[in-house]
């Protein structure tokens, strides 16, 4: 008989993960994580308190990989350097992994479980703008902007709603330039 390995809250949340990229955050139920893992649902329970709780763990896991992947794209950069490889790996991610980035939470700072990694993604986008001398309500408003720019652009992009002949790379570099004219304008 095959000895299964060892169940861990990190093995569920990589199987619910896996489960969202086949088939979305509809597809993430206690069901299929348990069945992915070869226990019966009971068995989740000593690892999450419910599904609430597994799909704040997968947003955790989420905008972890996100912060590791965009502080990546900024290291050793400053200025519009920066903010532009962090546009465009933000992009990046959202359109490889269209379906990982619908279970991203909206708003994770004003939920306990999550709000740690959330603060730790924003930091990143915080400080990749703190070159334009941007603080406190200025700078959030900045990171909203690019929030904005890149949800909206990747969102339309991936769910293939760009049906048009023109290259979406150009639009996206006159999206990153407009942003950045609208920085250096604050500064």
């Amino acid at each position: 008989m095959a000895v299964r390995p060892r169940l861990t809250t990190d093995s569920v949340v990589a199987a619910a993960l896996a489960l969202v990229d086949e088939h979305g955050v509809e597809g993430l139920t206690l069901a299929a994580v348990a069945a992915r893992t070869g226990v019966a649902t009971p068995s989740l329970y000593k690892h999450v308190a419910n599904l609430g709780e597994l799909r704040g763990l997968v947003g955790v896991r989420l905008m972890e990989e996100m912060t590791g992947r965009f502080t990546q794209a900024v290291l050793g950069l400053a200025g519009d350097d920066a903010v532009t490889a962090l546009m465009w790996a933000y992009r990046a991610y959202v359109t490889e992994h269209p379906k990982r980035y619908a279970a991203l939470p909206m708003d994770p700072l004003h939920d306990p479980l999550q709000q740690a990694a959330g603060m730790k993604l924003m930091e990143v986008m915080l400080a990749t703008l703190r070159g334009y001398g941007l603080e406190g309500s200025a700078a959030i408003h900045a990171t909203r902007r690019l929030r904005v720019i890149v949800h909206g652009f990747a969102s339309i992009e991936s769910s293939g709603g760009f049906g048009l002949p023109e290259g979406l790379d150009d639009t996206y570099d006159q999206l990153v330039r407009m942003y950045l004219n609208d920085l250096r304008g604050q500064s």
